[in-house]
């Protein structure tokens, strides 16, 4: 937030580089909401499909399921999201839709993924007592495996949003606005300052919502 303070980040990089930045038509810290609000849809729809997902290809006698899944949503990584969002625009035109369907399916991996490796390290042993204790396999899935792959699966979310942070910087050259436009407008200018400042709170905005999401977990447990 300090970095957000008029002038402050601006006049410090403009000094570094020894280059004009020009006024941008819109303050920095509007920016950074915008980008903050993408990222933050996105990965909200990222947890209310990819938690879900997880869960139920990790039920017992679904092994080929839980590949398929594995496989269908790994190619969310392995397409450029250059290539995904060219291949949106002409269906949902410009704006945030493409933006955030790439941000959905970059996102999508490290969730599905990460859940799944949280919820087949729980101990065997631990569902078994619990079986005998009378618990139904929802009360199983709700008091004991969702909260022992917690952290594995937060680990995802973690990531899945840092790598959402600076993929949502692509969705500037589609109008969506956020930190890529310092970064586009840098780049179609020469203007070196405007790129540092660009790259440069979109990197400040990572950390904080991966420090933010680790004392989420810590408060947990």
């Amino acid at each position: 937030m300090v970095c957000l303070i008029p002038g402050l980040l601006t006049g410090t990089v403009s000094r570094l580089t020894g280059t004009e930045i020009p006024t941008l038509g819109t303050p920095l810290w509007s920016l950074t909401l915008q980008h903050l609000g993408l990222v933050l849809v996105a990965e909200v729809v990222v947890l209310l499909i990819g938690v879900p997902l997880a869960v139920v290809v990790t039920r017992p006698g679904r092994a080929a399921l839980m590949r398929l899944a594995e496989a269908i949503t790994g190619l969310g990584q392995t397409v450029p999201t250059l290539a995904i969002l060219a291949l949106a625009v002409p269906v949902l035109g410009f704006g945030a839709p493409p933006t955030l369907l790439g941000l959905f399916l970059y996102g999508l991996v490290p969730v599905v993924s990460n859940g799944i490796a949280g919820l087949l390290a729980v101990d065997q042993p631990t569902l078994d007592a619990a079986r005998g204790m009378g618990m139904t396999d929802a009360q199983r899935l709700r008091r004991i495996e969702l909260p022992l792959s917690l952290p594995v699966l937060m680990a995802g979310v973690r990531t899945s949003a840092v790598y959402n942070v600076g993929t949502a910087t692509i969705g500037a050259a589609l109008g969506t606005g956020g930190l890529g436009t310092p970064i586009i407008e840098g780049l179609s200018q020469q203007n070196t300052a405007l790129v540092v400042i660009g790259a440069l709170l979109a990197a400040l905005l990572a950390l904080s919502l991966d420090g933010l999401l680790g004392l989420a977990v810590r408060a947990e447990e």
